[in-house]
């Protein structure tokens, strides 16, 4: 199977463009910012509960706890939120019909339950192909690896943010471009 591309910043915004003026527009960009710029899995994304981002102040967390259950591998893990990010996301869980603690962050509109993973990828394909990008539901956590890479964070802590057991599939998940190259020769 190919490995999901890295999004460049002109397809992130080109995507979130698409969002904005589909249905679900608030939800949608949740979802698509956590991967981009979180690194969480769409399982992990579709498994979150309110009460996984927003305290009992309803202030949203700098810290995502990922239970086993809501992780790949069945190892919980910290994810870990910028500052913009989580102002994203008190946005919109004012948005919110309804806010109980136990409540889907990234919900269906149908039935108000959770995403499942399936479901989820395919709604990342379909805005991904909208944006006229050929690319999977993991475009966003490579994404998210590879810049984080190209900013010079050292490869174990980029691990850790991923929640990989082996750094080697860290270092498949980070492109390094002509330019990261040039940068790097340059400094010898």
């Amino acid at each position: 199977m190919a490995q999901a591309m890295v999004l460049t910043d002109a397809d992130i915004k080109r995507v979130l463009s698409i969002i904005a003026v589909g249905n679900h527009a608030q939800r949608n960009r949740i979802a698509f910012l956590l991967s981009v710029q979180a690194g969480m899995r769409v399982g992990e994304i579709a498994a979150l509960r309110v009460a996984d981002v927003v305290n009992v102040n309803g202030t949203v967390l700098r810290e995502i706890r990922l239970t086993a259950s809501q992780t790949k591998g069945n190892k919980g893990r910290v994810v870990f939120l910028s500052d913009k990010l989580q102002r994203e996301i008190s946005t919109y869980i004012m948005s919110l019909p309804r806010c109980a603690d136990d409540f889907p962050l990234i919900y269906s509109q149908r039935n108000y339950r959770h995403f499942s993973n399936v479901s989820l990828s395919m709604l990342f394909k379909s805005l991904f192909a909208q944006a006229g990008l050929r690319n999977s539901s993991h475009a966003g956590r490579r994404t998210f690896a590879t810049k984080l890479n190209a900013k010079g964070v050292g490869m174990r802590t980029i691990q850790k943010l991923m929640g990989h057991s082996n750094i080697q599939t860290t270092a498949l998940y980070c492109d390094v471009t002509d330019e990261q190259m040039r940068n790097a020769v340059g400094l010898v």
